[in-house]
């Protein structure tokens, strides 16, 4: 399947919800267009989600280095399934993050998950692959089809940043919580990858 949420696309998905609802020409016009986020379709993007998980941005690609150090430079399925535990936990993961990551290298590496036949799945069906593997929640199988598989809309209603970026560029007076979000997203379809790209650079951005 061809990668849909490259820069170009994000622009041209934006132009075309900017022409239906002037609140996202605004803050378009505010804060520009995000730009790709483009990740490896691999298996080292998903340990590195697992390596990510409840740590900062800065701890979690220390321990990727210490990580991938260890494993000698390869991570792998293979590599991570040769690594005794004790040095897993040397490179700064927590016993419950390498129960994920050897979750997820069995799984790759008995066929149960593979990662070839991913980007030919439906979005439905590639994010119950993922969230088939322990570990692995919503949040993450959202952050992996966009980024890595370009999967145009994805509408991730569990990220903080997609909903108070939501809040702003719509003027609701409160934030809206996953459940909320979810069909609130509806008339966005079928560029809600763009749109919480979007919400993420509204939080964040100077404006123009």
């Amino acid at each position: 399947m061809v990668y849909q949420l490259a820069s170009t696309d994000i622009a041209r998905a934006l132009e075309a919800l900017a022409s239906d609802h002037e609140r996202i020409a605004r803050a378009v016009a505010q804060v520009g267009y995000p730009e790709e986020r483009r990740r490896d379709h691999s298996f080292a993007t998903l340990a590195r989600i697992v390596v990510g998980q409840q740590v900062s941005v800065a701890a979690a690609a220390s321990i990727t280095r210490k990580l991938v150090d260890t494993l000698g430079g390869d991570l792998t399925a293979e590599s991570v399934l040769d690594c005794p535990e004790e040095d897993l936990r040397g490179a700064g993961l927590s016993r419950q993050k390498v129960s994920y990551l050897r979750s997820l290298a069995t799984a790759e590496a008995s066929g149960q998950f593979s990662l070839a036949t991913l980007p030919k799945l439906a979005d439905d069906d590639a994010m119950a692959a993922i969230t088939a593997i322990k570990g692995f929640g919503e949040w993450s199988a959202h952050m992996y089809l966009m980024f890595s598989l370009g999967r145009p809309d994805i509408w991730p209603v569990g990220d903080l940043a997609v909903r108070e970026g939501f809040k702003r560029i719509q003027g609701l007076e409160d934030r809206p919580t996953p459940g909320q979000l979810k069909p609130l997203g509806e008339p966005f379809r079928p560029y809600r990858s763009a749109l919480a790209m979007l919400c993420w650079r509204f939080c964040t951005a100077e404006p123009l």
